[in-house]
């Protein structure tokens, strides 16, 4: 995913979205260990996009504790 589609999705969404890559991550991890994995390259691109995923939500809910101090 790119970080625009990434950025226009609110908190639980993301959380949604971390819990569906980890979920893929797992399984891209016991295909590489059995040896049926075909695109060793997609573990490395799920887990750039996990790390977005949370740098993003990470970003919102600073943001959002920032608008409730000030608020």
């Amino acid at each position: 995913m790119r970080n625009k589609e990434l950025r226009d999705l609110n908190l639980d969404e993301l959380r949604e979205r971390h819990l569906q890559y980890k979920e893929e991550l797992f399984n891209l991890r016991f295909q590489s260990a059995i040896g049926q994995l075909q695109n060793t390259s997609r573990i490395r691109e799920v887990k750039r996009t996990i790390a977005r995923i949370l740098t993003i939500a990470g970003e919102k809910e600073r943001e959002a504790d920032r608008s409730v101090v000030r608020g």
